[in-house]
C-alpha cells in the first residue's frame, strides 16, 4: 500500500507534484498494510469513508493515475481482459469484473466488481454500483474490501483531466462540453477544474432536459466561479466547444458529424459508444489498452470491425505520458480519447485511500475474517 504520511507538508522547497511524486516512490517496496494479515483481518471502507478521505485530493488521484499509466506503458502490470456479466433478453444491464495487478511503487492486486443497471435512474438510484477488493501480492490474501463506486467515478474522471492535458494542451482553453449530465461527467468537471483553473465556462447538454437542470444546480452549489450553460441540441456543444466530454447511457452509437467541431478538437470519449465506426476511422484515435478497448462492441471496436484492421488507433496515453508518441497527430484535427477504463487505476485510487484510511484511523477492521490455518 502506498504510504501517504510523507506527503504531508515536507519541505516548503517542493512543488506539489513533487511532494506527492516524493509520497509514491518513496514507498516502493513497502508493502506493509491497513490491517495485520497474520491476526486474519480485513479493512471495510464504506462509501461516505472513501468519499470523506478522497475529498479535496484531486491532484493526489490525478497523480496516482498517471503513474498506473506509466507503470502499464512499461509492462509494470498484469491486466486480464474484464468479464462482462449479462442477462438474458437484457441488453441493458451488465455488471463487470476487472481484475489487475499494479506494480511499481503500488504493489498491489485486485478486482472490481461493478454493475451498470440504467434504469436505477428511474428509482432515483445510482446506475452503477461497485466494490473493490484488494489482494496482497506476497500471500494472495484479501485486505480491503472497499465501495468502489465513488473510486471508479473518481479515477475516470481523472484519466479524462490527464488526457486533456496532455492531448488538448491548450492552456488559454476556457470553456468545456459535457454531454451527459451524470455523475461521471459532474467528477470530470471537478477534475478538470483542478488540472486547469483557467475554465470558466461549462457548456452541457442531456436528453433530459430535467436531469441536465439539476446538473446545472449542482454545479452553481459546488463551483461558484464557474459559468454553466445549457444547450438545446447535441450540436451546438460540439460547435461551441474545443474540449467536450461524452459520459452518456448509450448502447449503441448515434453521434455520426463532427463537422461543426472546431479545428484542434478533443472530444474524451468516456461512454465509448457514441461515435459512429466511420467518425472513429478519420479522427486521430488515443486509448488506454488498444487490446482491451477493441472488446465489448464499442465504437472503436466496431471501427475495427469496419476496417479489417488497428492501424487508426495511433497510440496510447501511457504512450504520450511515456514519451514515446506526441500528444496529437496534427495541431487542427480531431483528436478522440477512448479509455477502456483499466482495473489498474482502480487499484491506484483504491491503494491512495487505504494509506489515508490507516493514517487517519479510518474504516472498520473486522477481525478474524480469515479462517485460522489448517495446519
Amino acid at each position: 500500500m502506498i504510504d501517504t504520511r510523507v506527503c504531508r507538508r515536507g519541505s516548503d522547497d517542493l512543488s506539489e507534484e513533487e511532494k506527492i511524486d516524493s509520497m509514491l516512490r518513496s514507498s516502493a517496496g513497502d508493502n506493509s498494510n491497513p490491517v495485520d494479515t497474520a491476526n486474519n483481518e480485513i479493512l471495510l471502507l464504506s462509501g461516505g469513508e472513501v468519499g470523506a478521505l478522497l475529498e479535496g485530493r484531486e491532484m493526489e488521484i490525478l497523480r496516482v493515475v498517471r503513474l498506473a499509466y506509466e507503470a502499464h506503458a512499461r509492462h509494470e502490470t498484469a491486466l486480464p481482459f474484464s468479464t462482462f456479466l449479462r442477462f438474458p433478453a437484457d441488453d441493458k444491464n451488465r455488471v463487470i469484473a476487472l481484475p489487475a495487478y499494479l506494480g511499481e511503487s503500488f504493489n498491489v492486486a485486485g478486482i472490481k466488481w461493478i454493475s451498470s443497471f440504467p434504469n436505477n435512474i428511474a428509482r432515483q438510484m445510482n446506475r452503477a454500483s461497485a466494490v473493490i477488493i484488494l489482494n496482497s501480492p506476497q500471500t494472495g490474501r484479501p485486505e480491503a474490501i472497499i465501495e468502489g463506486s465513488i473510486i471508479s467515478a473518481k479515477r475516470t474522471a481523472a484519466s479524462a483531466a490527464l488526457a486533456a492535458q496532455q492531448v488538448h494542451g491548450n492552456i488559454s482553453e476556457t470553456r468545456v462540453g459535457l454531454i451527459g449530465t451524470g455523475p461521471i461527467n459532474f467528477e470530470v468537471l471537478r477534475f478538470l477544474l483542478a488540472a486547469q483553473p483557467q475554465l470558466a465556462n461549462c457548456v452541457i447538454y442531456d436528453l433530459d432536459e430535467t436531469r441536465a437542470n439539476r446538473f446545472a444546480e449542482k454545479c452553481a452549489a459546488e463551483f461558484s466561479n464557474l459559468t454553466v450553460e445549457s444547450a438545446l441540441k447535441l450540436e451546438d456543444v460540439l460547435r461551441s466547444c474545443s474540449l467536450v466530454s461524452i459520459a452518456t447511457n448509450a448502447s449503441r452509437p448515434h453521434i455520426s458529424d463532427l463537422s461543426v467541431c472546431p479545428p484542434g478538437s478533443t472530444i474524451l470519449h468516456l461512454s465509448l459508444r457514441d461515435l459512429t465506426p466511420e467518425i472513429i476511422l478519420i479522427c486521430d484515435n488515443i486509448v488506454d489498452d488498444i487490446d482491451h478497448v477493441c472488446r465489448a462492441q464499442t465504437s472503436v471496436h466496431l471501427a475495427e470491425q469496419l476496417a479489417g484492421e488497428r492501424s487508426f488507433i495511433r497510440c496510447t496515453l501511457g504512450d504520450i505520458l511515456t514519451g514515446a508518441a506526441p500528444a496529437r497527430r496534427d495541431a487542427d484535427g480531431l483528436t478522440v480519447v477512448s479509455p477502456f477504463g483499466l482495473g489498474i487505476l482502480d487499484l491506484a485510487v483504491s491503494s491512495l485511500v487505504c494509506s489515508l484510511a490507516r493514517d487517519q484511523h479510518a474504516g472498520t477492521v473486522v477481525r478474524s475474517f480469515l479462517p485460522d490455518a489448517w495446519a
